[in-house]
């Protein structure tokens, strides 16, 4: 069973015009282990463009990488794994094409949704949104740690949180079964993403 680092960084510029591989490169330098790239809005083309250039930063600092959405992408990219909503490919047509070996997350926002994944053999799910988020065009409205908990009751696989999560709300997520948190605003609208990254670990070390 994969071993998640505690904080799962999501490479999405939102609003603030970053560069996604700088993006990567300042979340990599705070040191992030494991990026997920996020660019709802690009094209095949630019995304398998932008994974080419983050997968070797990512493997030279030891970090998994994951493509959102496109297994595709993922293989094509020689990626570590992907990323699956709801309405994207099934996991078991994202398995045919990834093969064995590359990692699988799906993100669930109820006990059926994380059973069902579970019994499909993915590497890890995510629940959420755990607080109010800015980071969807049309965000579910927040579930709070009870899912959380209610999950981690419920199935074997790693857990990651996932929904406006910052530094100050990460250690209660993780206590109530996370293995991971995600975070997205909190890291990349900050001016210094590295230290930003930097400060969300500390607060992360004592749980």
């Amino acid at each position: 069973m994969v071993r998640l680092p505690p904080l799962y960084a999501i490479v999405d510029p939102l609003d603030t015009g970053a560069d996604p591989v700088e993006l990567a490169a300042a979340l990599l330098a705070g040191g992030a282990r494991l990026l997920q790239l996020r660019l709802k809005e690009a094209t095949s083309r630019e995304l398998l463009r932008v994974s080419d250039a983050i997968r070797p930063r990512a493997r030279a600092a030891g970090a998994l990488f994951l493509v959102n959405d496109r297994p595709d992408i993922a293989r094509a990219a020689d990626a570590d794994g992907v990323h699956l909503g709801q309405d994207d490919l099934p996991v078991a047509a994202a398995r045919r094409i990834l093969g064995p070996e590359r990692l699988i997350g799906v993100s669930a926002h109820d006990v059926q949704e994380a059973l069902a994944a579970e019994a499909a053999g993915v590497d890890y799910i995510a629940v959420g949104p755990i607080y109010a988020t800015t980071s969807k065009a049309r965000p579910l409205a927040p579930r709070g740690l009870d899912l959380v908990r209610a999950v981690r009751a419920s199935v074997q696989r790693p857990l990651v949180a996932i929904g406006g999560i910052s530094p100050d709300t990460a250690a209660v997520v993780r206590r109530a079964g996370a293995d991971a948190v995600a975070m997205i605003a909190a890291l990349v609208r900050p001016p210094d993403v590295a230290a930003a990254v930097r400060g969300a670990l500390e607060r992360l070390a004592d749980t």
